[in-house]
């Protein structure tokens, strides 16, 4: 029980890490945010702050891999028997909530555009949500981690979420997003069959 509720409490001080260097960046500019700053604002040290993280630019793109943590939980807590993708569209539609896309995640999304300094960060957290994603799809299909199916599930449905989010921030947020990412799914569903020419 002691090691639980360590473990809780250094997960809520991540967090508050990473929401704390999101919300500076976003309010004052990545390149005018320091360190110290967002030890402060999460009312921690720059000292604590160097135990979860090796850089601010990795502290703005955490709360991405909190979100994947949560997007695992989530695949792993689904009917065993139901279908792979559909209960992926179910806990991707969960992720983004009800009506509209978290605004902590769609000013994270915007900031790394903007900055291409958080772009590796933002690979290393694509990276761990893959993972994450690999060994729940693995436990569900009784596959081994790095068999092709799960590693290829995972990797495909990262890039339909983030071809979908950049097609969806590119059309300036009008349409649904949860619909546009339900249609990038439908393509990798039937197999991104040769399309049909417009008349």
């Amino acid at each position: 029980m002691t090691t639980g509720l360590r473990e809780r409490k250094k997960l809520r001080t991540r967090r508050e890490l990473g929401t704390a260097a999101l919300d500076l960046a976003v309010r004052h500019g990545l390149a005018e945010v320091t360190v110290e700053q967002i030890a402060e604002a999460a009312e921690v040290s720059p000292r604590t702050f160097f135990n979860y993280f090796s850089s601010k630019e990795e502290a703005v793109v955490a709360a991405g891999v909190e979100r994947a943590r949560d997007l695992a939980d989530r695949l792993a807590a689904r009917p065993a028997d139901e279908p792979v993708m559909t209960s992926l569209r179910v806990v991707v539609r969960e992720s983004l909530g009800e009506t509209a896309p978290p605004k902590e995640w769609v000013a994270q999304v915007r900031l790394v555009r903007a900055n291409p300094a958080l772009l590796p960060h933002q690979l290393a957290a694509h990276a761990q949500i893959e993972h994450s994603l690999r060994v729940v799809l693995a436990e569900r299909t009784g596959l081994a981690p790095d068999d092709l199916h799960p590693a290829l599930t995972a990797a495909a449905v990262m890039a339909a979420i983030r071809v979908a989010t950049d097609r969806w921030l590119g059309s300036d947020e009008h349409d649904d997003l949860g619909d546009v990412i339900d249609e990038a799914l439908d393509l990798l569903t039937t197999g991104l069959r040769h399309p049909s020419r417009a008349p």
